[in-house]
């Protein structure tokens, strides 16, 4: 462990694990974010983003996984420790699945600029995964990652480019 984080490698073998328990309970497979898929070399936690089939027993298993304690966040985030590293879980839906596997995959700098060129246009790109809105309140994109970024008139870039 390096200043209380932990190799990529170690990380994303953990993530795996925690993924391949809790699938059985989402609609589709749950999706690491966050610096794991930025590929970062060396990470401070695990992130997920699922979309729920059977809640119960999603809550049942991320409290198993996290030695019989688990934290709820609001309704849409569940936190565990898994060992020494903590684990957030964002719940979406297919409405907001795209737009949380942006936010939640960051980095913190990337998605400031994204909301910076969204109010620019007067838009605004909502945090909670409801996608990209313009002056009206109408939602222009949030069906994908890359919808968002060519509505704001950006290349769209791969996680590992988001810093």
């Amino acid at each position: 462990m390096s200043n209380g984080k932990i190799e990529l490698s170690r990380a994303q073998k953990m993530a795996e694990t925690i993924v391949d328990r809790l699938k059985p309970y989402c609609v589709r497979r749950p999706e690491i974010v966050g610096s794991i898929r930025r590929k970062k070399p060396w990470v401070k936690d695990i992130d997920l983003v699922l979309i729920p089939r059977d809640l119960w027993n999603l809550h049942a298993e991320l409290t198993r996984l996290g030695g019989g304690k688990m934290t709820m966040s609001g309704s849409k985030i569940m936190r565990i420790m898994y060992g020494s590293i903590q684990v957030d879980v964002y719940v979406a839906d297919e409405y907001t699945w795209a737009t949380l596997l942006l936010i939640r995959t960051g980095s913190k700098e990337n998605n400031i600029r994204l909301c910076t060129v969204a109010q620019k246009k007067g838009w605004r790109l909502k945090a909670n995964g409801d996608g990209l809105f313009n002056e009206t309140g109408e939602r222009i994109a949030g069906d994908t990652e890359e919808s968002i970024y060519a509505a704001l008139g950006l290349r769209y870039q791969v996680p590992e480019e988001r810093g």
